[in-house]
């Protein structure tokens, strides 16, 4: 733990990053250019005190609640610190936000002032303002040419004219930023749920600077950081207030823009979301399956090697997965097997590395010490193959409610099958789902619980207030301090927290055996004919997929068709994904004979982000379920009287 407070409210996050790290590149965007242009720690925090010293003037009261609707530019963060700096908190939410839900957010919460990233979104606004009566005023972020109206001001405008009020002795933004206490809040933020209407987490300014205060991981002064996630939802948002605190610069980039901005910028850390590295990992499978034979062969030999000697140095570190507790006797085993495997392989896993490995580390930049990998689970092979050459991968868990961060890996315990250690001052319970008893802490238990399944349940500082006007929902999760987080999950015998599933998502089978869908869809997204697939058997006698399949693979392999219904016609592709469902769903590879899938169908489009998955890729189940419930019923026939 640093000898300092990096602070105890935001504003004084803000303020000590800009004395500490002055000069330093805080955030980067391009110009027309495409070139990189950065703005210090110190001109960041200086324009958001002018603006800030603005909205003030504008009438923004400490306390209240600010729409902040835009996705990743350097105006959302001199955005939010003008917000907070003024006393105020924010309510984010990214462009692709419907209009029910626009209106419905700014109303719930309250907001008279929105910032809004152009004029796209402005005449959204401005459409749906007939249904916002309260609303009084509009900020435009990006520098274009703003229609002409009543209570619309440009964000730049806005800067200049606080400075100017700055510069002739206004001192409101600074006596409005001392004035905020830790436990007022900072945000309220909305969950894009899988369920149900959308619920306004109230974060304080305790909560998220409890996450800088108490981060595990080493970030330094200078580091370089790629902004790609989402920026409203909690896990960018709060990998950029620890950049801050640290000195970190923070770089925009985007889905379209990644590659090339890895190379330019050769990032240091980053926060990410599973999805990009499974999109990578295909991407270089591909490449392989293309490459001469001999190249092919070298890959296959560098990776092997490798992959032994990681895994054996992971043992003898004490970071290989221990679900059950190994006996002496088993533990020597593997220790005899390892070494031997760690001998055998040394030599040729070094040599190849130059020639091999080397090279796939150069796609993220040449320079990469680490990503933090959160919001959704990592594929187990996925996983495995970029700690194996060299790319760490630390995966992290949490939720808005939380922070986010509950649990995470770091570079010194990197316990693969895990999300690491509970954070720092977070205190973890494993409960029993039907009696509600606590499996984990419990001293009378072998391991004292660890190993035991159940739902996760947390206490610590990052924990919130509770939803906003909502004190049913809040009362459902929380309970004298202890937050109910809906994921199955264990204790590790390494410590370490593992994610199983998510209670709400377990499929109860007639015969009464309990499912999670998570870990069966992840092995069978494995296979390189299947995309994305969501499990189902609620209420049935066995498990049936839904199944999005990879055309590129399917073309690769000689097939024509071009729809889901052409391919499922057809009698070899039919045996061709019964032999990958049946090869991967087997009790070889852990499952047991109640969770093979008896049955599939092809769905004819893939799920998407603001459709069939929520913003952090995870499944709506119950939009899935509806939308294709014919095709559900095809493989659950009802059976005769």
């Amino acid at each position: 733990m640093p000898d300092f407070k990096y602070g105890s409210t935001l504003p004084e996050v803000y303020s000590n990053a800009a004395l500490r790290y002055d000069g330093l590149p805080g955030f980067c965007k391009k110009d027309k250019s495409g070139a990189f242009v950065p703005l210090s720690f110190r001109e960041t925090y200086e324009r958001g005190l002018d603006l800030a010293t603005s909205l003030i003037a504008m009438g923004v009261q400490p306390r209240e609640h600010v729409g902040l609707l835009s996705d990743n530019r350097l105006e959302w963060i001199l955005s939010d610190y003008a917000i907070l700096l003024a006393g105020a908190a924010d309510v984010p939410r990214g462009t692709d936000i419907t209009d029910a839900e626009l209106i419905y957010i700014l109303t719930h919460s309250d907001a008279r002032f929105v910032f809004v990233e152009n004029k796209a979104m402005l005449g959204r606004v401005q459409h749906c303002r007939p249904q916002l009566p309260h609303l009084q005023g509009i900020i435009v972020m990006a520098p274009e040419d703003i229609p002409a109206a009543e209570g619309v001001y440009g964000l730049e405008q806005l800067i200049a004219e606080g400075a100017r009020k700055r510069q002739a002795g206004d001192r409101s933004a600074q006596e409005r930023a001392c004035a905020v206490l830790p436990e007022d809040l900072c945000t309220i933020i909305y969950t894009s749920g899988t369920t149900g209407t959308p619920k306004g987490v109230q974060l304080t300014h305790a909560n998220m600077c409890s996450q800088i205060e108490n981060l595990p991981l080493a970030l330094r002064p200078g580091d370089r950081a790629l902004s790609i996630l989402p920026v409203w939802h909690s896990y960018e948002r709060a990998f950029e207030m620890l950049s801050i605190s640290r000195g970190v610069g923070t770089y925009y980039t985007s889905l379209r823009g990644l590659a090339e901005d890895l190379k330019v910028v050769r990032p240091t850390v980053m926060a990410s979301a599973p999805r990009l590295w499974e999109n990578l990992y295909l991407k270089i499978l591909s490449n392989v399956k293309s490459a001469p034979p001999i190249r092919q062969r070298l890959f296959h030999l560098a990776y092997t090697a490798t992959s032994h000697v990681k895994r054996a140095e992971r043992f003898f570190k004490g970071q290989q997965l221990d679900e059950h507790g190994r006996a002496p006797l088993q533990s020597l085993n593997l220790a005899l097997k390892h070494a031997l495997l760690w001998l055998a392989s040394i030599v040729p896993a070094r040599l190849l590395d130059g020639i091999v490995l080397k090279k796939l580390r150069a796609i993220v930049g040449g320079e990469f010490r680490g990503t933090i990998s959160g919001g959704g689970a990592l594929q187990p092979h996925v996983d495995e193959f970029f700690n194996f050459i060299g790319i760490p991968v630390l995966e992290g868990y949490g939720m808005t409610e939380t922070s986010p961060v509950l649990a995470v890996r770091t570079w010194n315990n990197l316990v693969i099958g895990t999300v690491g250690n509970p954070y720092p001052h977070t205190e973890v319970r494993i409960v029993d789902l039907q009696s509600g008893d606590i499996l984990y802490p419990d001293s009378r238990r072998p391991g004292g619980g660890r190993g035991m399944r159940g739902e996760i349940h947390v206490k610590g500082p990052q924990v919130m207030r509770g939803y906003y006007k909502n004190p049913e929902g809040t009362a459902r999760v929380l309970r004298d301090g202890w937050m109910n987080t809906g994921d199955i999950g264990m204790v590790t015998y390494n410590g370490c927290l593992k994610i199983l599933g998510r209670s709400k998502d377990t499929i109860v089978l007639l015969n009464g055996e309990n499912i999670e869908p998570v870990p069966i869809e992840a092995r069978l997204v494995e296979s390189s004919f299947i995309d994305q697939c969501m499990v189902v058997g609620q209420d049935q006698k066995a498990l049936a997929a839904l199944i999005v399949p990879s055309f590129d693979h399917f073309r690769q392999a000689g097939f024509t068709e071009t729809t889901a219904a052409e391919l499922a016609a057809n009698p070899k592709v039919r045996h061709l994904l019964d032999e990958e469902v049946r090869n991967l769903i087997n009790h070889s590879n852990g499952f047991k004979s109640f969770e093979r899938i008896i049955a599939w169908r092809l769905v004819p489009k893939p799920f998407e982000v603001g459709d069939e998955m929520t913003n952090t890729f995870k499944l709506k189940r119950h939009v899935i379920t509806d939308r294709y419930a014919h095709l559900i019923a095809e493989m659950f026939p009802k059976q005769a009287e």
